[in-house]
């Protein structure tokens, strides 16, 4: 039974992780390494080692580094400036709960051409980062999702091993 509850809380602390590669108000990879910490206390830490933890840690601080690194990248590609990125990041925050599922692509759009217009950049010059900030969304979602699958294929294989 023990097991069996484990596994459960694990599989779903998975799904919010990879959830939040897609929703930002989800705990994304630390809900995927909280899973580890619950397969540890309820079946056993003997499966980890010094290499698990240090390849697993590497990929969540990567994670939180590129998170925002390439959202803000694909706004400043398109000639954004630092207005159109805060705007961004508040429109990808906001976004989703204001229009659901739209929102995700909406927000970060329109909050980087409401930065951009607000700092009194030009609607063509709005535009442009506004087109960044998506691009930066979908290529941060996939980094995001590829680095999150794989700390969880890592954390099968590792389990699977022992």
């Amino acid at each position: 039974m023990l097991i069996t509850t484990a596994w459960i809380i694990i599989v779903l602390l998975f799904a919010v992780g990879m959830a939040g590669a897609v929703y930002p108000v989800l705990p994304g990879a630390l809900a995927i390494y909280a899973a580890y910490f619950v397969y540890g206390w309820m079946i056993g830490f003997e499966s980890f080692g010094f290499w698990f933890w240090l390849i697993q840690t590497t990929i969540v601080v990567v994670l939180m580094i590129a998170d925002y690194a390439v959202s803000a990248l694909g706004v400043k590609k398109f000639g954004g400036t630092r207005a159109s990125v805060i705007g961004s990041t508040i429109g990808l925050l906001i976004g989703p709960f204001v229009i659901p599922v739209a929102g995700l692509i909406a927000g970060p759009f329109l909050g980087a051409v409401a930065g951009e217009l607000i700092a009194g950049m030009d609607m063509r010059q709005a535009l442009r980062a506004g087109v960044g900030a998506l691009v930066g969304f979908f290529s941060g979602f996939v980094v995001k999702f590829a680095l999150q699958l794989l700390m969880i294929i890592l954390f099968i294989i590792w389990v699977v091993k022992y």
